[in-house]
């Protein structure tokens, strides 16, 4: 089953976009993740900040209310409501060889 394309079109080339292009004081970046579960496919955005100011500024006060925007909602069969925030304590990176 192929993923849905008009999804990740959607995060790509305009949500993603969004996000970059407000000037978020602290947003490091953002990737994302898809893995195929049964019949359907499981998206993670994982966003980084520097600060737990800079997620509040992108998500307001109640930062741990999920940002997800009704285009994406539409096409969505389920997601989660609350999103959940780690603090990155160590981060190594290797080189190919």
């Amino acid at each position: 089953m192929p993923p849905p394309a008009g999804y990740e079109a959607l995060l790509r080339e305009e949500i993603f976009v969004g996000i970059r292009n407000a000037g978020i004081r602290g947003f490091q970046g953002i990737q994302l993740l898809r893995r195929e579960v049964g019949r359907e496919f499981e998206f993670v955005t994982i966003m980084t900040f520097d600060s737990l100011d800079a997620v509040r500024e992108f998500a307001g006060a109640d930062y741990e209310a999920a940002v997800v925007p009704d285009k994406a909602r539409a096409i969505l069969s389920h997601f989660d409501e609350r999103s959940q925030h780690y603090e990155v304590i160590e981060e190594r990176h290797e080189q190919a060889r």
